[in-house]
Formats: structure tokens, C-alpha cells, sequence
């Protein structure tokens, strides 16, 4: 059973996406992947196709438009609190994935960098 997308309490979390749902995005790229950890950690390592957006400078009003946006850090947190600022600044088509970069990396993905 895969965890990633699930609350404690069982049911889905809509802001958060699945495993295979984000692989089938990366590959498709029919969405933007923005990575907000710091350029030195984006740098070593990312998704390919994702965009370099560090949490320390986040603006949710820079975030690329026309398409779906997903959210991706190191292991979650970081991804976390900049969909909550995205969220707060009124933004609906974004998500992020809660395996982070380490569980991307875990479930065989690729990367770059």
C-alpha cells in the first residue's frame, strides 16, 4: 500500500500527491515541479524537469502558471509550509509530494543535477 497522499486518520489528502501520480508527472511534464530547497541542495541532485524555487526566497506570485504546480523538498517539510503560503495567497492548483527528493529517490526516480 503506498502511504505517500494518505492522512493518519486514512483518509486521502488532497494536497498532497500520490507516488505514481507525481512519477506519471514527471514524466508526462504536464506539470511544473518546483524544488524549494536552497540552490546548493537543488544543485547536487533534483527531478528531472523541476524548477529551482528555495524556500528562503518563496513568493507564491512567482510560481509558473498554466499547468498544475508540485511542490517537492528534501523530505516534506519545507514543501509543506510553502503550500501552505501558496495556499494562503489564494492558489488552488498545487500540490505537493510528501516523499520529498529522499523518497523520490527511495522509489527508483531519477535525477539530475
Amino acid at each position: 500500500m503506498n502511504l505517500f497522499g494518505l492522512f493518519s486518520r486514512g483518509g486521502p489528502n488532497p494536497d498532497v500527491i500520490a507516488h505514481d501520480e507525481f512519477a506519471a508527472a514527471v514524466k508526462s511534464r504536464d506539470s511544473f515541479v518546483v524544488d524549494v530547497r536552497e540552490a546548493g541542495e537543488f544543485a547536487a541532485g533534483h527531478v528531472p524537469g523541476a524548477i529551482n524555487q528555495p524556500l528562503s526566497s518563496f513568493d507564491p506570485r512567482r510560481l509558473p502558471s498554466g499547468k498544475p504546480v508540485i511542490l517537492i523538498c528534501q523530505a516534506e517539510g519545507r514543501s509543506a509550509k510553502a503550500l501552505g503560503a501558496a495556499r494562503a495567497a489564494g492558489l488552488e492548483n498545487i500540490r505537493h509530494y510528501a516523499g520529498g527528493t529522499a523518497g523520490w529517490k527511495r522509489m527508483g526516480g531519477a535525477i539530475e543535477g
